[in-house]
């Protein structure tokens, strides 16, 4: 056959394997046997093999695997994977409209989606072809899983159409259909391995394995339901969906009664209760319901919070509960010194997993629910990922049973434990000498949300610390080549890794190194918003209480725990000695230069859409310039800057209270 001829016949193979892969895959509708689809295949492969030129990237080929990966590329998200936060009860749905109401005007609707339990993945597409696969990773930033994302049936490696986007993402979860989990644990079971415990993690792990054909022999499956991009051509999430759909993608649909429009709360409940029974007999799992506003204008005027938006919310399924016995109650010490009581368990299977261990949070739950050693305790999986004691059987207590007695030491280093008024938990104040805290303030230190070090990880943090080659974070600046290469199972690689990931997190901004920091109460975004009001780690230090207290979102907590922080000879010393290993204590140049003070004391609500800037621009431009913004209307809101569709609430709000409405055009005269 010569090249033209084969290049047609390709073309063919191409479309008419994709037709039959989207029939069967997606729509569950199989159109040909399995036989005729491996002689289609095959027969492409074969002209593939022969005309290498004429095989896409996009090839219905790429299905079987073969690539393989020995290091997952970390990719930063463009949009980042937020969370969503989490209702138990029809009170706490009904208590999410009424916020949400508080924002925007009454006439809302709602979609109801089933809440997947598998692995989030974002897949990026450009000109219609599959570009890149992340994993959510820590949400900011994820693994290239592309190659075993491909393997995967349900995924369209080329879209159908020609009116999508040039560019945009799409995001889901993938995961092992029930059918195929059970097949795969029964080959197990015959070989005489290990069955695996849940579909989740397995799935999860199938995902991050370095040969591709193995991971398109496990059949993974995906539902995709939320599309971003810039510009994109749609008013509502429903829609979105609709049209992700007629491009190829296994979306949930109607027909299924996986997806609904919702007028009200109590329309939401009802789909809530015909999926909290009929969930047992889908081929996958769900562990609840995402509620969303449907329209994008309410949803960007209902806005964010840091960790998730606010215009949705997951319901979740009441979660299981099994008896057990209590065995034993030890104690663990976190970087801060927190001491949190472990009910260790004699060990019971649970949501798919085997429980040995539960938190028991701190001495007033141990005293409220009378928890003692050899009671029969009732365990649930809280939001299903942390088991935790809900109630003892106290019928079955045993006569002699003693109650539990809080200790009163350090489990690790026996100094005296501190319980402030106003805390929950008891604390070990010997932050410099108790070795938990010091191995925690490091792994913290390195983690991937401050200055996230390639190379290091809590199992070489424990290796350096035993071998004394750094007993805190400034330590990890000093370490040499040779001090690493020495030690046992440390290859070139490896401490060349490391070494370079010290240096290369010498550019990480200030915001994060002071994150990193691990000051009691400075999180991610309480320590974004000090470095922009304070700009240099010494005009924090040298901040009074009214003047820590000023800075938007601190309060007095936050406040007191930062001086306290200063007070503290060693955490200067530690400071002084990041600072000589040239690490960013102060905005950078570029942060600096663009900063002003122009709207310095005035607060800003934005609401609506608008042309000039997206919101996020308009509320950065803002913070930039030295203006608070703030989700809600008060008689201290100096300006709304209102956009197209500003909500009706609002603007009778901001009327009654005569707040000034300026449009983005007045803003921009404002700023110059």
């Amino acid at each position: 056959m010569g090249k033209e001829k084969a290049a047609l016949r390709v073309a063919e193979l191409s479309e008419q394997l994709r037709a039959h892969n989207y029939n069967y895959y997606v729509l569950s509708n199989s159109t040909i046997s399995d036989y005729d689809f491996d002689m289609l295949l095959e027969e492409l492969q074969k002209l593939e093999t022969e005309f290498p030129e004429l095989a896409k990237e996009d090839s219905p080929t790429k299905r079987v695997g073969g690539e393989i990966t020995k290091d997952f590329e970390t990719v930063k998200h463009q949009y980042p994977m937020l969370s969503l936060s989490n209702s138990y009860s029809k009170e706490e749905m009904q208590d999410f409209e009424t916020r949400i109401k508080k924002l925007v005007e009454n006439d809302l609707e709602y979609i109801c989606e089933l809440k997947y339990d598998g692995v989030a993945i974002g897949i990026s597409y450009k000109n219609g072809k599959l570009e890149r696969a992340v994993t959510r990773g820590d949400g900011t930033q994820g693994d290239d899983v592309t190659a075993n994302v491909k393997t995967i049936r349900s995924v369209p490696l080329k879209l159908k159409g020609d009116d999508y986007p040039d560019e945009f993402e799409i995001r889901g979860e993938i995961f092992y259909p029930k059918d195929v989990f059970e097949k795969l644990n029964k080959q197990r079971a015959e070989a005489g391995e290990d069955l695996y415990a849940n579909a989740r993690n397995t799935g999860s792990g199938t995902l991050k394995m370095q040969d591709s054909a193995v991971v398109a022999q496990r059949k993974l499956d995906c539902f995709l339901y939320f599309v971003l991009g810039k510009d994109l051509p749609f008013k509502t999430h429903f829609e979105s969906i609709e049209k992700a759909g007629e491009w190829g993608f296994k979306v949930p649909t109607e027909q299924l009664k996986t997806i609904k429009k919702c007028k009200n709360i109590d329309e939401v409940l009802d789909f809530i209760t015909y999926w909290d029974t009929e969930r047992h007999q889908l081929n996958f799992e769900i562990d609840g319901i995402v509620i969303k506003v449907n329209s994008y204008a309410r949803q960007e005027e209902i806005g964010f919070t840091a960790k998730s938006p606010k215009w949705a919310i997951a319901y979740k399924f009441k979660a299981e509960q099994v008896k057990t016995k209590l065995s034993e109650i030890t104690y663990q010490v976190g970087r801060t010194g927190a001491i949190t009581p472990v009910a260790n368990l004699e060990p019971v299977l649970l949501a798919g997993t085997t429980v040995k261990r539960a938190s028991l949070h701190n001495a007033d739950q141990i005293e409220k629910l009378d928890i003692r050693v050899g009671d029969t305790v009732m365990v649930e999986k809280g939001g299903e990922i942390i088991p935790k004691i809900v109630d003892v059987e106290v019928a079955q207590r045993e006569i002699f049973s003693e109650p539990t007695v809080y200790i009163s030491k350090c489990p690790e280093c026996e100094t005296d434990l501190v319980r402030t008024e106003g805390d929950a938990k008891h604390f070990c104040p010997n932050e410099w000498g108790c070795p938990p805290q010091i191995k925690g303030k490091m792994q913290h230190f390195i983690s991937r949300k401050a200055m996230n070090i390639d190379g290091l990880g809590e199992e070489t943090i424990d290796l350096l610390y035993e071998e004394g080659l750094a007993k805190n974070i400034a330590d990890l600046y000093e370490l040499t080549y040779e001090q690493l290469f020495e030690l046992e199972s440390f290859k070139e690689k490896k401490s060349q890794n490391i070494i370079a990931g010290l240096v290369d997190s010498k550019s990480i901004p200030f915001e994060r190194v002071l994150f990193a920091l691990g000051i009691r109460f400075v999180g991610e975004t309480v320590a974004k918003k000090l470095a922009k009001h304070f700009k240099t780690i010494e005009a924090i230090k040298a901040a009074s209480f009214d003047e820590l207290i000023a800075a938007d979102e601190i309060g007095d907590k936050i406040a007191e725990s930062i001086i306290e922080y200063f007070k503290i000879e060693g955490n200067q010393a530690l400071i002084e000695r990041l600072q000589s290993h040239q690490l960013q204590f102060t905005l950078s140049e570029e942060q600096l230069a663009n900063a002003t003070t122009k709207l310095t004391g005035l607060t800003f609500v934005v609401s609506g859409v608008f042309s000039k800037f997206s919101r996020d621009e308009l509320k950065a431009s803002i913070e930039q310039n030295g203006g608070k913004v703030s989700s809600s209307i008060s008689k201290k809101t100096s300006y709304i800057v209102a956009g197209e569709n500003m909500g009706p609430s609002k603007l009778a709000k901001a009327e009654k209270l005569e707040v000034n409405i300026i449009d983005e055009d007045v803003y921009l005269e404002l700023l110059n």
